[in-house]
């Protein structure tokens, strides 16, 4: 799961041309369809023929035009002199100019079937006041479709400022629960991490089937946050027949689950946790204990994204991971995709681009049919996120589509 706080590296000196661009592009719109008028056919001498009246044919009709408003951290006031770019505005707004891009690339591939957009870009500058005058703002206000803010706290902001808006308000990159905004309209892009308890939870009782679940804690109460919604999940799905165990780990003791661990079955450890010396002791200790028994390891969704985790420790632990964002760089599209962003911008795309792609595109073609506020059944499969959303009474629209892989031949492997 990669949400919003984490950064690709600093931009790089010949991003600027580009970033300055920005700024005069934020109006920027799609081609339009012009309409041409069919002239009655005249005789041989000139004249117009009056044997056959000719009706004027009419115009065709062009595209309706959807407008789409995208409020992004671009922080574009510390273009000017005495107020540079700090190490994080700076990366909020490296965020900023790769999401736009992907989007921008998704409606122009959708105007070349005959779709219409209007784009309007706003910098959001990463600040709730800044949230609060653009929810004021008529532009944003007649929108059919908003993208952004992208942080948290300026979602809400926004979104209470103009709570009764009647168009989509979409949370394009935040995997922060939606229970902390409570707007109707909010459309969550990322699943929250409930959502990932309930994915693994899920798996484990569908496919193990364990008579015990061993929860592994390092006592961080953070932790709550996916072990509450996990043991709810197990608890229903189960029918409560499943026995979780907890243990708060200290230097990797694992000794007292030894006589209650199955020497005939998989053991499944539950490991919420994230701190990386907690992870490498407790690990290595499970390593240990993989010699006498069959375990089944499922982790954080964050794990995917830490280096200090070894995948040849990970395979021989048989560990799972919560995914919602994975990126097949050999399939035909995003050999595509990367291409046409190359041709495009002479650049790279992060995984920010992507997201954006298939944000831009999803929206984009809602848009053209009519079907933004209604997400029900209208799944999508993009070359980095899946989306299956679900209306949250009080929430909105929530993404819930959560993938399982495992760690195999040294690499993640979708078994789920």
């Amino acid at each position: 799961m990669i949400s919003v706080q984490n950064h690709r590296p600093l931009l790089s000196g010949n991003k600027w041309l580009t970033f300055l661009i920005i700024a005069l592009i934020a109006a920027a719109c799609s081609p339009k369809v012009r309409s041409v008028a069919v002239q009655p056919k005249k005789n041989e001498a000139g004249k117009p023929s009056v044997k056959t009246p000719v009706e004027k044919a009419a115009n065709p009709a062009a595209p309706k035009v959807s407008n789409i408003a995208l409020l992004l951290p671009f922080g574009l006031d510390h273009l000017r002199p005495g107020s540079p770019y700090t190490s994080v505005t700076l990366k909020e707004a490296d965020i900023a100019l790769d999401y736009y891009r992907g989007f921008k690339l998704a409606l122009d591939s959708l105007t070349g079937q005959g779709y219409n957009f209007k784009l309007q870009v706003f910098d959001s500058k990463g600040e709730k006041s800044q949230a609060h005058s653009l929810a004021l703002n008529p532009a944003v206000r007649s929108s059919d479709l908003i993208v952004g803010p992208v942080f948290p706290d300026d979602i809400k902001t926004f979104t209470s400022t103009y709570p009764n808006s009647s168009q989509p308000v979409v949370s394009p990159l935040s995997a922060a629960s939606p229970a902390g905004i409570k707007n109707q309209q909010l459309v969550t892009m990322m699943p929250p991490l409930e959502y990932h308890a309930w994915g693994a939870a899920k798996y484990v009782n569908d496919r193990i089937k364990p008579k015990k679940i061993f929860i592994l804690k390092s006592g961080y109460s953070e932790e709550n946050d996916y072990l509450i919604p996990f043991k709810k999940a197990t608890d229903s799905l189960s029918k409560k027949h499943v026995q979780l165990v907890y243990l708060t780990v200290i230097h990797g003791q694992l000794n007292s689950l030894i006589p209650q661990l199955s020497a005939n079955s998989e053991n499944v450890f539950i490991i919420p946790a994230t701190d990386q010396h907690f992870l490498n002791v407790t690990l290595r200790a499970l390593d240990t204990l993989s010699r006498s028994y069959q375990l089944a390891v499922f982790g954080h969704p964050s794990w995917v994204n830490l280096s200090f985790l070894k995948a040849d420790l990970l395979q021989r632990l048989n560990t799972h991971v919560t995914v919602t964002d994975h990126i097949d760089y050999k399939s035909a599209n995003a050999v595509t995709f990367i291409k046409d962003y190359r041709g495009e911008y002479n650049a790279e795309p992060t995984t920010y681009a992507f997201k954006g792609f298939d944000e831009g595109l999803y929206w984009g073609q809602l848009l053209g049919s009519g079907e933004v506020k209604n997400l029900a059944g209208k799944d999508f499969e993009g070359l980095h996120n899946n989306f299956h959303f679900q209306k949250k009474p009080g929430l909105g629209w929530v993404n819930t589509h959560i993938s399982i892989y495992k760690y195999s031949n040294f690499e993640l492997k979708k078994v789920e």
